[in-house]
């Protein structure tokens, strides 16, 4: 959704037009690709640009209802990992496995700015500090939907984990059902 608002010159703001895109939002998921009118923008909707939109309209509750009942739909047998700010608490609330995963602001800035300079996107470590800082607020601040762990979920702290510990860790935790 972020991604299509830039694309196609949608303000942030005109919540009207972003409801209209997010109900007829061109996605898809084929194999280990994610589409958006049939293209492949698996690495171009993980850039900063949409994460910072994606969080300015996340709270708009227009966004949200065009969008709700499609992300429940992608919800198929065998089943589904899903990833967002807001997957365990609002969109499946009825998961069988709800992780709640953190780190510390200073580590996940430093993560960013080396995935960035990884891409050869110029990135500064102060400006992500401050983008995520202002991210967090803004989520967890919303009206709608804020950035909030389910009551039930598991909370894992990876500030200090590998993603190959991140994800061993999430598997015990599935094999043992929590």
């Amino acid at each position: 959704m972020a991604l299509a608002s830039l694309e196609r010159g949608v303000p942030a703001d005109d919540e009207a037009a972003l409801a209209v895109l997010a109900a007829q939002l061109p996605a898809e998921f084929r194999g280990g690709q994610i589409c958006l009118t049939g293209k492949d923008v698996s690495d171009a909707i993980r850039e900063e640009a949409c994460a910072i939109r994606a969080s300015e309209i996340a709270g708009l509750p227009a966004v949200r209802a065009g969008l709700l009942d499609r992300q429940r739909a992608f919800r198929q047998p065998p089943g589904l990992v899903a990833e967002g700010r807001d997957m365990a608490s609002v969109v499946f609330p009825d998961a069988n496995l709800k992780i709640f995963l953190t780190a510390s602001l200073e580590e996940r800035a430093r993560r960013r700015h080396k995935q960035l300079i990884d891409k050869g996107i110029h990135a500064t470590l102060r400006t992500l500090f401050g983008d995520l800082a202002e991210r967090d607020r803004r989520d967890q601040a919303r009206a709608v939907a804020p950035l909030v762990a389910a009551p039930d979920a598991v909370h894992i702290d990876a500030t200090n984990l590998a993603v190959v510990e991140v994800v061993a860790e999430v598997l015990e935790r599935f094999r043992k059902g929590k």
